[in-house]
């Protein structure tokens, strides 16, 4: 139990955008202690006492301890895999809702419980939906990708979902608009800055634009105009469009584009640190 605690709290100390995910990596190297903290447990049973009956005796006395300590990492690792997620925020992306500092679990098995090695998920209770805060993998495979100051490869961001496949999304002079409808009273078309930019002097045609925005270089080409001026765009099946609440502060589907399934890691689902802000999300 001590390893995997040390691994995700270790994670949320140092890491931050990526704080608290356990690949199976990890799970592995949780396994591997375990077996470490056995092993020792059979060599100190070994190397005490002088006879063979004081060996008899540290030995089924220690190997019930570490069997013990061994099924523990072996049930923390799985649980912290499959089930829950420990996360900490790192940005203001996401304020009011969520400020940064704020510890939170993630439910895993709400949206199926992923099948190791695959991007399948087995058991889904409920499928995503518009207006669901999740946590995902930065959606990109190549470790060299550009955005938002640098490279977001394998880290894990939170986000608002704003649009599901099929929706039509655009942001006009800082108003959302999805599916033809101004969204107006939702947390996440607020914002902080009362000046709207200009929109782009040269925007692609549609295909492009469609184009470029679901193959993430459509901030290369336009930069942050699309914070006001954005789209339309159409999100794809299987795929979401994220956005952040305090969405003048956040980088996110605008920027990169949408997000597919297989990126998705589970539900935010309540704050447990701090004190004054423990409570369901």
């Amino acid at each position: 139990m001590l390893i995997a605690v040390l691994s995700v709290e270790s994670r949320l100390k140092f890491v931050g955008a990526s704080a608290g995910s356990l690949s199976l990596r990890e799970v592995g190297a949780g396994l591997a202690g375990g077996a470490l903290l056995a092993a020792f447990g059979l060599w100190r049973a070994w190397s005490t006492g002088s006879d063979a009956e004081k060996r008899r005796y540290f030995l089924n006395e220690d190997l019930e301890w570490a069997e013990t300590v061994y099924s523990a990492v072996i049930l923390a690792s799985l649980l912290m895999y499959f089930l829950v997620q420990a996360f900490k925020i790192p940005s203001g992306s996401m304020e009011s809702t969520l400020r940064i500092g704020d510890h939170l679990f993630v439910n895993k098995f709400v949206y199926g419980v992923r099948i190791p090695f695959t991007d399948k998920r087995v058991l889904r209770l409920k499928p995503v939906k518009a207006g669901d805060i999740i946590v995902f993998r930065f959606p990109t495979e190549d470790p060299e990708a550009q955005h938002c100051g640098g490279s977001q490869f394998g880290k894990d961001f939170i986000k608002r979902v704003v649009a599901v496949g099929g929706d039509t999304l655009e942001v006009r002079g800082g108003v959302l608009v999805r599916n033809g409808e101004v969204l107006g009273k939702e947390p996440f078309t607020q914002f902080l800055d009362s000046y709207r930019g200009d929109p782009p002097a040269l925007a692609p045609p549609p295909a492009l634009y469609q184009e470029l925005w679901q193959g993430g270089q459509l901030d290369l080409k336009l930069g942050d105009t699309m914070k006001d001026h954005f789209g339309p765009v159409k999100v794809p099946a299987g795929a979401y469009f994220m956005m952040g609440d305090n969405r003048d502060r956040s980088c996110d589907s605008r920027f990169w584009g949408p997000v597919a399934e297989k990126y998705v890691k589970g539900k935010a689902w309540v704050i447990y640190w701090p004190p004054n802000r423990m409570g369901a999300i």
